[in-house]
């Protein structure tokens, strides 16, 4: 890993330089966007994508509610399990930040001490984006366009390596795919229980939805129109 902090012909570098030079030709006020956007604007933007899958999840209901609800708490579960992962794999690899050894970096945050390799936005990002894609493949992919995008801002603002981003995508991706199997046999009885719950059900199934759901078709609670018109 020392050999990728020096600069001379190393690739790592040079892209590095490259990526961030954008940052050197283009405006403040965009350079100011970039920063907030990749400190915690996609972040953010993750978040909501999770919250919105869940919605949607909701609404639609169906046999495997209870399934793809539990898919979409994986996601967060994942990002957060993996920046955990990632604490004692920083302390063993100890790789500086790039504009510690590298001079004429355009560094759009500042405070930042810790050690570079690997990116916890990049592996939280990454992670939250396979698991979503694993519960739903069309919200899936707007997560890792989210992922990408998050790696580069991180090597526009000059505080990590674009090494240090592809290991945050391997990482997050291996952590949220090897352990979805576990996951998911131990979140898909718990939200089955929510849902057969009266109130915590709604967090899995929406009310009218669960109400169709418990007509029992051949049962008496399932009247048709000329039943109605009978009776009246």
């Amino acid at each position: 890993m020392a050999a990728l902090a020096e600069s001379g012909s190393n690739p790592d570098v040079d892209l590095l330089y490259d990526i961030n030079g954008l940052a050197k030709d283009a405006p403040h006020w965009f350079d100011r966007v970039m920063a907030f956007v990749g400190e915690y604007g996609l972040l953010l933007a993750m978040a909501l994508l999770v919250l919105w899958c869940w919605w949607t999840v909701r609404r639609r209901g169906g046999a495997d509610a209870a399934s793809s609800v539990a898919a979409l708490v994986w996601a967060p579960l994942a990002a957060g399990l993996a920046v955990l992962v990632n604490v004692p794999i920083r302390g063993f690899v100890e790789r500086p930040r790039p504009f510690v050894d590298h001079q004429g970096l355009d560094v759009l945050v500042t405070g930042k001490t810790d050690y570079s390799f690997v990116s916890d936005h990049a592996t939280l990002t990454m992670a939250a984006a396979v698991a979503l894609f694993v519960a739903n493949r069309k919200f899936g992919l707007i997560g890792l366009g989210l992922a990408l995008l998050e790696g580069f801002c991180r090597v526009y603002m000059g505080v990590h390596y674009p090494t240090d981003i592809v290991g945050g995508l391997a990482l997050g991706t291996a952590v949220a795919l090897l352990l979805s199997p576990l996951a998911m046999a131990l979140l898909t009885p718990l939200m089955k229980a929510v849902e057969r719950s009266p109130r915590a059900g709604r967090l899995v199934r929406a009310r009218g939805e669960r109400a169709a759901q418990a007509v029992v078709p051949g049962t008496r609670t399932e009247q048709t129109a000329e039943e109605s018109d009978l009776a009246a």
